[in-house]
Parts: C-alpha cells; sequence; structure tokens
C-alpha cells in the first residue's frame, strides 16, 4: 500500500497516541511516520481472499488473521501495518492493536512500495523471533514469493495451480484461491484455458 512521508520527528509514544484518533493509518520508521494510501481493487481482492480463507480455517483454533488494522512491532523499532497477519496468541496491546509476536505476514506489491517490501521489510520481519513465513504478493501477475524461517528464509516462487504449506499452522492455500476474481492477464488466461477445458465438445 503507497505511502506518503511527514517530515517532522515524533516519538514512538507520540505516534502510538496519534494513531488513536488518526483517520488515516501511518506507519512509523526512525522518528518519521508515512501515511497509508489508499489500495487498488486487485490489491483489496488480494487481501480479502486471503484474510477470508485464514479466518475460515483459523475458526476453532488460537490463532486469527487482521487484515490492514494490526500493527507490527518490528526488531527495529518500527511500527508496520502489514496486509494480512497471523497472530496466534493474545500477546498485543488491545487498545493500540499492535504485536510482536506475527507468525505469517503478508504483503502485496504496487510499484510505489516495491522496494520497501522487498527490502526494508524483509529484513524487520525475518529477525522478528516468532515470524516463520513472510510472503510477498505481485498483484499485476500471479507471482507469490514465500520466505520461510524453516529453509533459513530462502524464497520459493508459487504460480497458479500451486499449493502453499504453511506447516506451523498446517494449512493448504492455493494461489487460484489466493487470486480469486482478480484482473490481471495472468487470471484472465487461466479462466479461459478453464472454461475451454470443461466446456462440453460441440463434436
Amino acid at each position: 500500500m503507497p505511502t506518503t512521508k511527514h517530515d517532522n520527528y515524533i516519538s514512538e509514544k507520540e505516534y502510538l497516541k496519534g494513531e488513536l484518533i488518526s483517520n488515516v493509518k501511518h506507519e512509523y520508521v526512525q522518528g518519521q511516520v508515512y501515511a497509508m494510501a489508499g489500495a487498488s481493487p486487485n490489491h483489496g481482492k488480494i487481501t480479502g481472499n486471503i484474510a477470508r480463507h485464514l479466518g475460515n480455517f483459523l475458526e476453532n483454533s488460537s490463532c486469527f488473521p487482521y487484515a490492514s488494522d494490526m500493527k507490527v512491532k518490528t526488531s527495529t523499532g518500527s511500527y508496520r501495518y502489514p496486509d494480512v497477519v497471523v497472530v496466534c496468541d493474545d500477546n498485543f496491546i488491545e487498545e493500540g492493536y499492535v504485536t510482536e509476536s506475527p507468525v505469517i505476514i503478508f504483503e502485496v506489491l504496487s510499484r510505489t512500495t516495491r522496494k520497501i517490501d522487498e527490502q526494508e521489510k524483509l529484513v524487520e520481519y525475518i529477525n522478528i523471533p516468532t515470524l516463520q513465513y513472510y510472503v510477498i504478493l505481485e498483484q499485476n501477475v500471479v507471482d507469490v514469493t514465500v520466505y520461510s524461517k524453516a529453509d533459513d528464509w530462502h524464497s520459493k516462487h508459487y504460480f497458479l495451480d500451486q499449493k502453499i504449506h504453511f506447516e506451523n499452522i498446517n494449512m493448504f492455500l492455493t494461489v487460484s484461491d489466493i487470486y480469486q476474481r482478480v484482473q490481471n492477464e495472468d487470471m484472465v488466461e487461466y479462466l479461459a484455458l478453464k472454461n475451454n477445458r470443461f466446456s462440453p465438445s460441440r463434436e
């Protein structure tokens, strides 16, 4: 999600207090705040699909997915708003909606946030002791990059018709479910081939 920088330095306490009354969410990095801009329709569909499937699967577990509203405090002292974050305990500040113990984080790439998501946030997130997976998703093509703690944070790409196994919550999430109703060239081609495959023969 795009951000806009505000140049005035503020303390961590001032930031958290301001977020309680602000109508716009802000990330906090090294004393600077960055306003979170609106997301594209594809971005919203991807995060909605992920949150819905996670929520249904985790309904009777101690874990819960939060979409965009839960702040994650990183090891560098930054506060980030992941697009979707899974938390498996109640160890967060209820009033400020802050956690320091996420287990899975999802970020959807955009033109303005790509560098931050792929570099700055990657370093911050993988140094959170509880985190097991960091997932980065393209929105204009179908491409999911998964960084796994069990694989020493090496990345693996997933594409249509493939399944991602989140071993810590014992859940499989298919790439096609993630991109359901998303409008991009890969999905248009995929749905056309799928429809042709199951269309009755005219012979």
